[in-house]
């Protein structure tokens, strides 16, 4: 007798048994197969569905393989990519080993551009390759920000700014870096000029009589605003010569000189002075009447007509020696923007000069020191 109390376990009809997946099977069936994660919303519309099965070099419980998440295996670069990458490297350690010693004139050649353009080609290549374009973009932007013309602009601004030129040129390039004196100046002319101890000496014994002159005429007091300086001049070759530009001391009146009328009266006084000296009568740039510019004149001086200007500047000379004599006048009385007193007020706190009123100064350009004149004669004698 058959007990049926309790159901049977199988059955032949299809009453219990899931339902048939729809054609092509359930929505993402295919990408848990392949271990590719399902959308939580997908997963509550879809139910479980099949267990997934794993792919041959996955991980378990990962869902994605060993090489990559197709199972292939991962890329290699392309060795056109590598290629170009390490090129751009040499190249800009070649470069900057060049800006170290500051052979700027190496940027410049030809050598250099042949180099740069095959660093571009190496990474342009690179860059059409699917597996290299990655290392190829690096490259060329190596390349692009770091090319000839801007290590060569660094290079030559440093070389500029040290005078480090030793050891790229020729030794006809170092034999006239040293040349005494000045290119296509007659070097004779030196040795007969007025010398640099003589200058010095006129220019103290000048501006000690205009300023014993003015103080009894006028009553000015005086107070030295700047020290007598001594530069090398330049030889036009990329050295400096044995000849100086000698800037004398700077006297400067300690109260302002205001007034056409009195400025006029002490450019003249001023004048009167020096050519007892054997200076020449003075030229009064800020005149119209000099030839200057009048646009210039303005610009310069603060006014069109020395009536209205701030600035006068009267200059002499003691050719053929190589003596300049400035006498300039700042009156802030003139001044009505504020622009020039504003000027002065930052120059007075950097010097210590006074805002306003009568300078003097002495500059000579291109002068030998009686102490270097055999010097210069044995020095001369290298040269055609």
């Amino acid at each position: 007798m058959v007990d049926r109390s309790d159901p049977p376990r199988y059955v032949t009809d299809s009453a219990g048994a899931p339902p048939v997946p729809p054609p092509g099977g359930y929505r993402g069936a295919r990408r848990a197969l392949l271990g590719v994660p399902v959308p939580e919303r997908a997963q509550r519309d879809e139910g479980p569905g099949p267990v997934p099965v794993p792919v041959e070099g996955t991980i378990p419980g990962s869902g994605s393989p060993k090489s990559s998440a197709t199972g292939r295996p991962p890329k290699k670069r392309s060795p056109l990519g590598w290629i170009s990458l390490a090129a751009s490297i040499a190249f800009v350690v070649v470069a900057l080993i060049l800006l170290a010693v500051g052979a700027a004139d190496a940027f410049f050649g030809a050598t250099m551009l042949v180099l740069q353009l095959a660093v571009l080609g190496f990474a342009i290549a690179a860059l059409v390759t699917r597996s290299g374009r990655i290392l190829g973009a690096v490259a060329l932007t190596i390349a692009l920000v770091l090319n000839v013309g801007t290590m060569g602009a660094l290079s030559a601004v440093r070389v500029a700014a040290t005078g480090s030129y030793e050891g790229h040129k020729t030794a006809k390039q170092k034999l006239w870096e040293a040349y005494p004196g000045i290119k296509d100046k007659d070097a004779n002319q030196f040795l007969h000029q007025q010398s640099l101890e003589q200058l010095q000496a006129l220019a103290d014994e000048t501006m000690a009589d205009v300023r014993a002159r003015l103080t009894s005429e006028y009553g000015l007091q005086w107070v030295k605003s700047a020290d007598a300086q001594e530069r090398p001049e330049r030889n036009g070759y990329g050295g400096e010569s044995m000849l100086v530009r000698y800037t004398s001391e700077v006297w400067a009146t300690t109260t302002p000189v205001t007034g056409y009328a009195h400025k006029l009266d002490v450019m003249q006084t001023v004048e009167s002075v020096i050519e007892q000296h054997g200076w020449r009568s003075m030229v009064a740039f800020n005149d119209p009447a000099s030839g200057v510019d009048p646009t210039m004149i303005s610009k310069m001086y603060g006014g069109a007509t020395p009536e209205t200007q701030v600035d006068w500047e009267w200059f002499s000379d003691d050719e053929p020696d190589p003596g300049w004599f400035y006498a300039d006048i700042t009156d802030l009385a003139n001044d009505t923007t504020g622009e020039y007193r504003a000027s002065r007020e930052q120059t007075a706190k950097r010097t210590g000069e006074p805002l306003e009123g009568l300078q003097l100064a002495v500059v000579g350009r291109y002068m030998l020191s009686e102490k270097k004149v055999d010097d210069f004669k044995k020095a001369l004698t290298k040269y055609p």
